[in-house]
């Protein structure tokens, strides 16, 4: 029996080069200034493009390589965690409150719990300790946001610490659970209130 091969069967391709080429000829004979503008312009467009994909390329590793050392940065600042309890040996002055010591507790370990609701809780909680500490600091007015606004920084100096603090306290009441909060966030908020209660001997 004779073998018998097998033909494939070619899809047919339409190749276009020979109608560009014929285009580009026309162009060039009959409109030749036409054509040397219009490579002038591609020739332009390339090479603008070359230097803008450098440009943006070297600017965007510059870019993350500055978000990464800010990131790294905050890390070391408010990813700490708090300290923990209330050692009376340590209070220098006669202002410790056992009370304050108290809230304060709960207050960490409402910032170190796994439920987002604890977090919020957490800056309600500190501001209640402020509206308190300014009040027995002698501060007088409505609320916290009163009585940080009879304050200086002369005698104040986490005065801006404080506001920030309780800005964010204003927006948790407002908003409620709708407070887009993470525990980052939390942890920031509430150093900023530790470092106001420490200025005074609180904690």
């Amino acid at each position: 029996m004779e073998s018998q091969s097998i033909g494939l069967v070619t899809t047919p391709t339409l190749d276009l080069s020979p109608y560009f080429f014929a285009v580009a000829n026309f162009l060039g004979m009959n409109y030749p200034l036409f054509l040397s503008t219009l490579k002038s312009i591609f020739g332009i467009i390339i090479g603008l493009s070359i230097v803008l994909s450098v440009f943006f390329f070297v600017a965007i590793i510059i870019t993350v390589e500055k978000l990464k050392a800010i990131r790294i940065k905050e890390s070391e600042i408010y990813d700490a965690k708090v300290d923990m309890g209330y050692n009376t040996a340590s209070v220098p002055t006669q202002k410790s409150n056992p009370e304050i010591a108290r809230k304060w507790d709960l207050v960490l370990k409402h910032v170190e719990s796994e439920n987002s609701n604890d977090w919020r809780q957490a800056v309600l909680e500190s501001d209640i300790i402020l509206d308190d500490v300014l009040t027995q600091l002698g501060y007088m007015g409505d609320g916290v946001g009163g009585k940080l606004k009879r304050a200086n920084k002369a005698d104040f100096k986490t005065l801006d610490d404080a506001w920030e603090a309780h800005k964010v306290r204003n927006q948790i009441a407002h908003a409620g659970s709708d407070f887009s909060f993470s525990q980052f966030d939390a942890r920031k908020v509430i150093q900023q209130y530790k470092k106001v209660f420490e200025e005074f001997f609180y904690i």
